[in-house]
């Protein structure tokens, strides 16, 4: 009776955002690939955690050129289809990728610039949609429920995938010896399957934007500005959190099969509590919900950077499963309130503060990036690996009071003007 009331009430929301979720949900089981596995590849190819990290930043450039270029194309094409091209296209490139024999500089940074680019179709357009198919009161349930798929997806691709590669990698079956590569490529072909599923539920949504199509904007009011600075600390956690994992456990624990199995183990009590938090919470929980997975993050840094050990690293990935998808429910629905706000406000197009909320997770993924390559290079891979993430989860506490102002003044403006989110 459980699930079918849950069911219902899914199928009560508005259609287009059901559309959106749907297409997430599929979705989400090709992220960990990307976010993970690419990594991973990375590194077994190169055993070299700071190329991974020149890797991910590379991306992350891609992902924040296509912010720019998508508010071109939305001028002349229409939202449904970029988004689409968006999640084909990532699955693509990733595979384009793993044919690629030689993974030097130049190869690295051209890989991860147009994975990165393709991503970036996805998530800039990810957001647009959400932010005009959702609204204040309801998107605690929505971020609630993709970050429950996310979760999901974590724990049954990270599993099914290492058991995959672990139990092929050096066997001969019907006449073919497989490798670790061979078993990569086999798995980006399921991955574009499932991308052309997820296109095939988005192209059922029904999107109006609107006709203003203009984006381009230098000067910002404040309460933006200390909106960017939030992304910007966020920003700096995530070139962490897609690198940081592959090259720990690499390192001490040695295979993906152990990475799959870590993540996935971790991920169940989280993928429960999110689902339950954005079901049930209200919108003034979000400051707590920030404060728990922040303080959840920062122990996990801790216990690697003193630890430094396989128990360490478990401590670390436990820590950042918990973190990451609660930390993303009560950032997004902050986020887009004060799109609403500041939009109210300067009258502009929506998709001028996406486009600028990416350049500034972009600064704070750079910064990051940054940190550990040099702390690589100037003094040695084992202090990186050990203090630039308890040096980030640090600054990451910043994140609680910086959001509580925030959500105060959106609220202030909200009701100081009568407006109802």
């Amino acid at each position: 009776m459980g699930l079918i009331k849950e069911i219902r009430f899914f199928r009560s929301q508005d259609y287009n955002m059901q559309v959106l979720l749907l297409t997430v949900m599929i979705y989400a089981f090709v992220l960990p690939v990307v976010e993970v596995f690419a990594g991973a590849y990375v590194m077994r190819n190169t055993n070299d955690p700071a190329l991974v990290a020149y890797y991910q930043l590379a991306m992350y450039c891609g992902v924040v050129t296509t912010s720019l270029v998508n508010g071109l194309l939305l001028k002349f094409i229409n939202v449904k289809v970029i988004y689409s091209g968006g999640i084909l296209i990532s699955a693509v490139s990733l595979g384009g990728m793993m044919l690629v024999k030689d993974l030097g500089l130049v190869e690295l940074g051209l890989a991860g610039f147009l994975l990165g680019a393709a991503s970036g179709f996805f998530w800039t357009n990810r957001y647009l949609l959400s932010l005009y198919n959702t609204n204040d009161s309801n998107r605690n349930y929505y971020f609630g429920l993709e970050s429950f798929f996310f979760s999901i997806a974590n724990i049954t691709v990270p599993l099914v995938i290492g058991a995959f590669i672990g139990g092929l990698d050096g066997r001969t079956v019907l006449g073919i010896t497989f490798n670790a590569n061979m078993c990569y490529k086999i798995v980006m072909l399921c991955i574009l399957i499932i991308a052309c599923l997820a296109v095939w539920v988005l192209s059922h949504g029904h999107f109006v934007m609107p006709s203003d199509t203009r984006f381009m904007h230098i000067h910002f009011c404040r309460l933006w500005h200390k909106m960017l600075t939030l992304a910007g600390l966020k920003g700096m956690v995530q070139g962490f959190l897609v690198t940081a994992p592959a090259i720990l456990v690499m390192r001490f624990i040695g295979n993906e099969g152990a990475l799959g199995t870590i993540q996935g183990l971790s991920g169940i009590v989280t993928a429960i509590i999110v689902y339950l938090l954005g079901r049930l919470a209200r919108p003034q929980d979000r400051l707590w919900i920030f404060f728990v997975s922040v303080v959840a993050f920062f122990i996990g840094t801790l216990a690697n950077g003193i630890l430094f050990s396989a128990a360490g690293v478990l401590t670390f990935v436990v820590c950042k499963v918990f973190f990451q998808p609660l930390f993303d429910l009560a950032y997004y629905p902050v986020m887009m309130k004060c799109i609403d706000v500041v939009a109210n406000i300067e009258k502009r197009n929506k998709y001028t503060y996406i486009m600028t909320h990416e350049v500034g997770l972009f600064l704070g993924r750079f910064l990051g990036l940054a940190l550990f390559i040099a702390l690589d290079y100037k003094v040695s891979q084992e202090f990186a690996l050990k203090y630039a993430l308890v040096i980030v989860a640090g600054l990451q506490l910043l994140a609680v009071p910086l959001a509580k102002n925030i959500t105060k003044c959106s609220d202030d403006y909200l009701a100081a003007h009568h407006i109802k989110d």
